[in-house]
């Protein structure tokens, strides 16, 4: 009998001798809570950055740099008051940036707390699933294909094959059976086996527990987008700066205050609050979700959700109620239906917790069976690569062979003629059409495996998976269904759901045309890949739902990868999002976050672009028309943090998402946005020279009307942007309105008491108002032409 402290070279740090853990019992409750004292929770605490590290590093950047570069100057030029201004605005955008990535950072660790890996574990003589953090040396856990080690483990019963790459390094997998070691945070690839818990925690060989969420830095769609767009921005800017640069050499304009003029208009064209706007609207989105049974394992799942319009969906639990029953046993040799049954019990496992292996024993065991089983010599659970399982026992001195499995990996097995075939076959037809699901049985001694029956299992749709298909289908994602089964099962679940009933296999010639499928039967786990690969081919944004081990390249291959309720932990690293909750609801609401997340987003960038467009060109024609820069340096650092505090509630505005995939298009973008700026920019010209010529103001109050009449244009760009229809047919959310409306009381109130700016009269700044509303009619006019023209509704 093993015990909790061994002595296995290269284990982890062996725990104090303890209590020996009856392997046919399992650890008791009691004895459970004594050892959680005693050793603690089964995980490690995450690195952690001090705070003050996080803040400084909202100061260390491209952006930051030049506006450190401006205030240094400034200081030379002994223009202390502008440096300590744009000082106060630097750290005040530094501390909001800090808040909402917190914010976003709360939102993902409790994410991770829920996105906990799990173990089979042997507690009072019953087998259950818990989470991995609550395993203390001493349980017996049972692993399987597709789990992650949840501890260090030494095997007593079964054999597995280990994938330990993530650990050592080692890209060969190793073999582990009986009093060998299984270390926290490996693969389990092929087979499964029990063990005994010997370490936890810290004390693991390798340090640490096996975690399930594993961020992600790659770039979404909408990310490369963005930066992609900036890019343009910012050349462009360049080009700009060098007119600009001409201009002051050959009108003899102080250098200093040249240089920093242009380093102000590069910063304009730089998304300052882009990584917090990102972070806050995708983190707040994964909150939402995770409280409707969606978990996010990387942000950029949840944009990317957006953009689907193909979704291959596993039958098994996700279609259907993943709640097996027999539904008819059939014998088919000199045998009956209570002999076939009790032979597909020994060809099935409790400890394994599979659906099918449970539903059939729970079926032999309702028929209260008097004899015994006899004694089992070795199990070999259910491989997708033969299609089928086997026990083998011993009885009356001799090994005895059971098999459970597809009909035709068992008729390939087994001695059978013709004429048993041909029965066999069409017994199996008639089951298949009615929507079961079959399996061929056969025993006998090695050399000798005759057929036995055939056994067909029900898993019904679920009562709301066609309502929901056809909802997918409203919001143009068109489900294609993939299962194990045979071509007649599957076609008449696929009626049943309507999803269709044109059935393929994953060969190449249905491979070249994908569209033309709405099922793919006698699916292998490897041939998702394949599928998801073509339907990519055919330049489809594909989803897929997995569940096991041998999914995990296709979740990976998928733009968004859904693992399912029951999936394993492989699956569940490997997919982008995880739903808690059966079925298919939780991808509906995964699709409808995603778009009002893409659009949110959309309304930033053209914001941006039309704010950058519009400031930059506006500013470089002021320096040639009047000779003298239009806007102090001051008053743009305010202006851009005036208009980042508002654009950054874009992130959590009220939005209405729309009804079909929606995909990141650059010269769209760019184009519609090059003529919404060339608007606002005639606009703001013609309000420019009229107050210059008929106000007469002063150049410095100029400047003041510069920086409010830019202001209040960017105001009124994000309520005419941030929706397709007019901008009064949908109502801003709360952040947004307070947002806006503390922004522009407080800019007017500065501009009237002169605040950091000349003064100007409160009659001019509220015409100002009046005046941008009218133009935020006439452009909310123009921006539905130019939606329509660019296909941006």
């Amino acid at each position: 009998m093993a015990t909790a402290a061994h002595s296995h070279t290269g284990f982890g740090q062996v725990p104090p001798a303890l209590q020996t853990t009856d392997h046919s019992m399992g650890l008791g409750s009691a004895e459970v809570q004594r050892r959680l004292q005693q050793f603690g929770a089964n995980a490690i605490e995450d690195a952690r950055t001090p705070l003050w590290q996080q803040f400084l590093g909202k100061l260390w950047g491209p952006v930051p740099w030049m506006l450190e570069a401006v205030i240094a100057l400034q200081i030379l030029l002994r223009r202390d008051q502008e440096a300590f201004v744009i000082l106060f605005l630097l750290a005040f955008n530094a501390i909001v940036t800090f808040l909402q990535e917190r914010r976003a950072q709360n939102a993902l660790t409790l994410l991770r707390h829920q996105l906990q890996v799990s173990a089979r574990v042997l507690r009072d003589a019953g087998w259950r699933r818990l989470a991995a953090a609550q395993l203390v040396p001493g349980d017996v856990v049972h692993v399987r294909a597709g789990d992650l080690v949840p501890a260090d483990l030494v095997l007593f019963d079964g054999a597995v094959v280990l994938d330990q790459s993530a650990l050592t390094g080692e890209s060969l997998a190793v073999d582990a059976g009986p009093g060998q070691p299984a270390y926290a945070g490996s693969v389990v690839r092929q087979g499964e086996a029990s063990g005994e818990v010997t370490a936890t925690g810290s004390r693991t060989y390798f340090g640490r527990t096996a975690e399930l969420v594993r961020t992600s830095s790659a770039p979404s769609h909408m990310q490369r987008t963005i930066f992609s767009i900036v890019k343009r921005l910012v050349g462009f800017d360049l080009v700009l700066i060098a007119f600009v640069v001409f201009y002051a050499a050959t009108h003899d304009l102080p250098m200093a205050d040249t240089v920093v003029y242009t380093l102000l208009l590069l910063v304009a064209s730089v998304p300052v609050a882009l990584p917090a706007t990102y972070t806050l609207a995708t983190a707040v989105a994964s909150t939402r979700l995770a409280k409707q049974g969606v978990l996010v394992t990387r942000l950029p799942a949840v944009e990317e959700a957006a953009a689907m319009d193909t979704l291959l969906s596993d039958k098994t639990g996700t279609l259907t109620q993943n709640v097996l029953s027999v539904t008819e046993v059939k014998a088919l040799a000199a045998v009956d239906d209570a002999e076939v049954l009790r032979a597909a019990a020994l060809a099935s496992d409790e400890a394994s917790q599979d659906p099918l292996d449970l539903a059939i024993l729970a079926a032999y065991k309702a028929g209260e069976p008097t004899e015994p089983l006899p004694k089992r010599i070795s199990f070999r659970p259910f491989d997708p690569a033969t299609r089928s399982s086997e026990g083998v026992y011993a009885v009356d001195g001799d090994e005895w062979r059971v098999l459970k499995g597809a009909a035709s990996a068992v008729f390939a097995q087994c001695g059978t003629d013709a004429a048993q075939r041909e029965t066999a076959q069409a017994a199996q037809q008639v089951l298949a059409e009615g929507g079961a699901r079959v399996l061929a049985i056969a025993a006998g001694p090695a050399g000798a495996i005759r057929l036995l029956g055939l056994l067909s299992l029900a898993d019904p749709p679920r009562v709301d998976a066609a309502r929901l298909i056809a909802k997918l289908g409203q919001l143009g994602v068109r489900v294609i269904m993939a299962t194990g089964d045979a071509l007649e099962t599957a076609r008449a679940i696929g009626k049943q759901l309507g999803v269709g009933t044109r059935v393929c296999v994953a060969c190449s010639g249905d491979l070249s045309q994908p569209e033309h499928c709405d099922i793919f039967a006698r699916v292998l786990p490897q041939d998702k890949h394949a599928i998801v690969r073509a339907l990519q081919q055919a330049e489809h944004v594909t989803g897929m739902t997995g569940d096991g081990v041998n999914d995990a390249p296709a979740l990976r291959q998928a733009e968004l990868g859904i693992a399912v309720a029951s999936a394993t932990d492989v699956a569940k690293a490997a997919a982008g999002i995880v739903l808690t909750d059966p079925g298919l609801s939780g991808i509906l609401t995964v699709i409808t976050m995603g778009r009002d997340v893409h659009r949110r987003m959309l309304t930033y960038i053209l914001n941006k672009i039309v704010k950058t467009l519009e400031i930059v060109v506006f500013l470089t024609l002021g320096l040639w028309l009047t000779g003298g820069f239009v806007i102090s340096a001051r008053l743009i650092v305010l202006l851009l943090f005036a208009n980042d505090f508002v654009t950054m509630s874009i992130a959590v505005d009220r939005v209405r998402p729309a009804s079909h995939p929606q995909r990141w298009q650059v010269g769209q973008l760019v184009g519609a946005a090059a003529l919404l700026a060339a608007v606002s920019l005639v606009f703001s010209l013609s309000l420019y020279g009229l107050a210059r010529t008929q106000l007469g103001l002063t150049s410095t109050q100029m400047q003041t009307a510069v920086f409010l009449m830019l202001v209040f244009t960017t105001q009124a760009n994000v309520y005419v942007l941030r929706n397709d229809g007019r901008l009064w047919t949908l109502a801003p959310g709360f952040a947004m309105a307070s947002a806006s409306v503390a922004d522009v009381m407080l800019i007017s109130v500065m501009a009237v008491t002169g605040t950091l700016m000349t003064p100007i009269p409160i009659e001019l700044v509220i015409v100002m108002v009046g005046v941008v509303a009218l133009f935020a009619l006439v452009l909310d006019q123009v921006k539905r032409i130019v939606f329509q023209r660019f296909s941006l509704t």
